[in-house]
């Protein structure tokens, strides 16, 4: 009987949370927003780069507010708000613009766990879009800007006993403001989209000793067999010691310590070597030890590749991947979501348009002025693909960078905005740093936003010397970096040509198939070329890429195709917006895929 009873319980408190949400509007959705329950949102850990075992998650039902800029904290809230789904958004069960005018207000309540006492706790921000400030308890306790990568507040000084309460304040001007956006625009048409405000990744808590990792760099070294790790920490002393163990499986391939501060340097002998068609990742092991004692561990891996770029027996410059001619292939990946806009519904979701693009015959994803949560980055890793990453693209309209595209001159931005976007380059490639897959920086995209194009480019370099630059995909060219990046649409074509870096077709394609029942909207839907069926979309991708083989030969190196998916006006993705059809023949597209990746091979 006891049973039982406990049983309804359970099913009265699930009805009630779902009571108070549901998605919002009447547009599309993919099949994973079914599956959302608003009291287990995206439970897995957020940082696999840096795992630790104890930890708490935020996300869930919040109370939310949209006042004018400058108003104090609301008295009242006007609703709930599913976190961290951007307020625009189906699945934030709100569906309401904020603009530059106005301010996003966050509220919720939590308990710190009993068994933490004694520890310091961490809130963590996966991201948000724009500019964040958090208040514990009535206390500001700090403020982050920038939209893309993840930020944390020590609260432990801040805390009171039992229930806690936190507020987050965010505004975001999109395109009004100098922040970088990506495709967000306040007035969505044609290739620009629904504007993001607000929390739009996980929110969690951590329990750390005083003494712990902050943040971790592993870069490696194929020619020497060496792996070298930099290990961040806070409150470490100069007598602290770092540990790392690296393993394949239950096997201890090395170990070694440093001093806090000194970069460790492991030797992998006989290392087996990262690539998408074998993906092997290593065990890491890192710990923070204090007069002996273990005083932080957290997991991680690692992985042996390396990229680079050599000269043929031609003449040509070809991107290389552990020592060999490799042709890197795949879509442009733009990563939004019709029912969750930035971010993917489940984490199934998140994984899936990589799998698909492997389906696909693809080995490479170029992620398109966007920036995904660190797990998206570990099933790159896992699963076995490449990833390009673009800086979003901000500053200005869309209209205004455009011209600069075709007079071919740089934009002049104010100090503020400079700052503003060498910092969050910064943070995109922190954020990404330890990823094997992530294989390409591109700073800038078809000259949106672009400037100081040479000096952008050599502090990147600088920065991370173990991964290639790609200076301006498709935009104003600069002799700088290791790339020619040229965007033709439809069809492939070498318009240019560099002798002294690698040359690639940074896009083309966008052939178009708008297929009723998975349109954002009735009308307006835009492609480079449209057809009318699957085979008529398969037969032109076929041709293009037919057209493509020559031009490797002729000294092409990499290609993206346009695009992944649809995306709210746009119908050239190879599968829907809601991911429910794809729209080519997979196993024609896989064939002839197949082939272009492996056109180097020898």
């Amino acid at each position: 009987m006891k049973k039982i009873l406990f049983t309804v319980g359970i099913v009265f408190l699930t009805t009630t949370v779902f009571a108070q949400w549901k998605p919002a509007g009447d547009k599309i959705k993919t099949n994973w927003a079914e599956k959302i329950n608003p009291d287990n949102v995206l439970p897995e850990y957020p940082r696999p780069v840096m795992e630790r075992s104890d930890w708490q998650n935020l996300n869930g039902l919040w109370d939310y507010a949209i006042l004018p800029v400058g108003e104090a904290e609301p008295s009242a809230f006007e609703g709930k708000i599913l976190v961290p789904f951007a307020v625009e958004s189906s699945l934030s069960g709100v569906q309401k613009s904020v603009g530059e005018n106005k301010e996003l207000w966050y509220k919720r309540t939590f308990t710190v766990p009993s068994k933490w006492k004694g520890k310091n706790i961490l809130l963590h921000f996966g991201a948000v879009d724009w500019k964040a400030e958090v208040y514990l308890n009535d206390v500001k306790i700090g403020y982050h800007t920038g939209g893309y990568t993840p930020f944390c507040f020590d609260i432990t000084p801040f805390l009171s006993t039992g229930t806690q309460k936190l507020v987050v304040k965010v505004w975001d001007g999109t395109d009004k403001g100098y922040q970088p956006r990506g495709k967000q625009v306040s007035n969505p048409h044609g290739i620009w989209y629904t504007q993001v405000t607000g929390i739009c990744q996980t929110v969690w808590l951590e329990p750390v000793n005083n003494q712990h990792i902050k943040a971790l760099k592993s870069i490696p070294d194929v020619d020497r067999n060496r792996l070298s790790v930099d290990v961040c920490a806070e409150n470490a002393q100069k007598s602290d010691i770092i540990e790392v163990k690296v393993k394949d499986g239950a096997t201890l391939v090395a170990q070694s310590k440093a001093v806090f501060g000194q970069t460790l340097e492991l030797n992998i002998p006989d290392a087996k070597l990262w690539s998408p068609e074998s993906p092997f990742l290593y065990d890491m092991e890192v710990s923070l030890l204090s007069n002996g004692k273990v005083v932080d561990q957290v997991k991680s891996y690692c992985a042996m590749r390396k990229i680079a770029s050599k000269r043929d027996q031609n003449g040509i410059v070809r991107m290389q991947l552990n020592n060999k001619d490799y042709f890197q292939f795949g879509p442009l990946d733009q990563g939004w979501w019709p029912d969750g806009l930035y971010t993917a519904p489940t984490d199934e979701a998140l994984v899936y348009d990589i799998k698909k693009t492997k389906d696909f015959g693809f080995n490479m994803i170029r992620k398109h002025v966007k920036v995904e949560p660190a797990r998206w980055y570990t099933h790159c890793d896992r699963l076995g693909i490449l990833v390009w990453q673009d800086m979003p693209n901000g500053d200005r309209s869309p209209h205004w960078d455009m011209y600069n595209y075709f007079s071919g001159t740089e934009q002049k931005r104010s100090p503020k905005s400079e700052a503003n976007y060498r910092k969050e380059w910064k943070e995109i490639i922190d954020h990404c740093i330890s990823n094997p897959s992530v294989v390409i920086w591109v700073p800038f995209n078809e000259a949106w936003g672009q400037f100081k194009t040479p000096e952008i480019v050599e502090w990147t370099k600088t920065y991370d010397p173990s991964r290639l630059v790609n200076p301006a995909s498709g935009g104003n060219h600069y002799r700088t970096g290791d790339i020619l990046d040229i965007h033709r649409y439809p069809g492939p074509e070498m318009m240019m040509y560099d002798a002294e870096r690698v040359t690639v077709l940074g896009e083309y394609g966008g052939i178009g198939l708008p297929m009723s029942g998975h349109l954002w909207q009735t009308d307006k839907n835009w492609g480079y070329v449209q057809f009318k069926n699957s085979k008529e979309v398969t037969d032109e991708y076929v041709k293009f890429a037919e057209q493509l083989k020559k031009l490797i030969k002729a000294g092409f190196s990499a290609a993206v195709y346009t695009q992944t998916t649809d995306v709210e006006g746009e119908v050239n993705g190879l599968m829907t917006y809601d991911r429910k059809q794809v729209k080519i023949e997979e196993d024609r597209v896989r064939k002839v895929n197949q082939e272009i990746c492996n056109s180097l091979s020898k």
